[in-house]
């Protein structure tokens, strides 16, 4: 096993992320786990267990990013977009235009033929272009995330949800519900709701370019897909799209 390097983390609103690397920014361990409301003592049990698991020394180069990033001792502290599009290009090795959707705010990233940030947009005023916008309507309509899929496949047509805040649009679900509108047509429509809003956020950036995806949202192949065909080009994947916020920080340091 070759030698532990650098350590990343990425702490986000629902999940915290790190990885450990080596000098060639191959991952040789990570974690994920559920944000706790105490990062403080998450951040020092889970980088401890890391340090352990992979026999790091003590003083192994920590690099933070996400929302929580100022409430670890790290080497380097550095933004989100800076770490996604540095994890982005360690695996695809090219440009593109990087989507990344978080629990509190979504980024769309274009990165250069080096790997360097060219532009970016982001949605962090409204959970309504977010993570936390497909959670919080799938819970009211009692649908966990894993039945998204089969219940898109279900679907005979999207209904419209065209409420722009999720407070709103949680109310607006309810009422179609109520109006006998199939629970599988409404996710079909929040799908394509979401998409619509990311999309029209990364429609000032190149429309040429490769489009590429990080972050929890991209595990729901449902989601993927309702991406792509609202931006009408194929979308990729990254492998561990979780963790790529996390690999990029760590590479930074190594």
């Amino acid at each position: 096993m070759s030698s532990p390097h650098a350590i990343g983390v990425d702490i986000g609103s629902t999940t915290w992320k790190a990885v450990v690397i080596d000098a060639a920014g191959n991952m040789l361990t990570h974690r994920i786990e559920a944000t706790d409301p105490l990062i403080d003592a998450q951040t020092v049990r889970v980088l401890d267990e890391l340090r352990a698991d992979c026999g790091a020394p003590a003083d192994i180069p920590v690099a933070a990013t996400g929302y929580g990033r100022k409430r670890v001792k790290a080497t380097r502290v550095l933004t989100e977009i800076t770490c996604h599009a540095k994890g982005a290009f360690h695996h695809l090795k090219r440009a593109g235009v990087l989507i990344d959707i978080g629990g509190q705010d979504t980024k769309v990233i274009h990165i250069g033929a080096a790997g360097e940030v060219m532009d970016f947009h982001m949605n962090d005023k409204c959970a309504a272009g977010t993570g936390r916008f497909l959670e919080v309507i799938l819970a009211r309509l009692k649908v966990p995330l894993d039945e998204i899929g089969p219940r898109v496949a279900q679907a005979t047509r999207a209904v419209p949800v065209s409420s722009t805040c999720t407070v709103f649009a949680e109310s607006e679900v309810v009422s179609l519900v109520a109006q006998g509108e199939d629970v599988n047509n409404i996710v079909k429509g929040i799908l394509q709701s979401l998409a619509s809003r990311v999309t029209a956020l990364a429609g000032a950036l190149p429309k040429d370019l490769e489009l590429m995806m990080s972050g929890g949202v991209a595990l729901n192949p449902a989601m993927v897909a309702a991406l792509s065909e609202g931006a009408r080009r194929p979308l990729t994947v990254l492998p561990e799209p979780q963790l790529v916020g996390a690999l990029g920080a760590a590479l930074s340091v190594r």
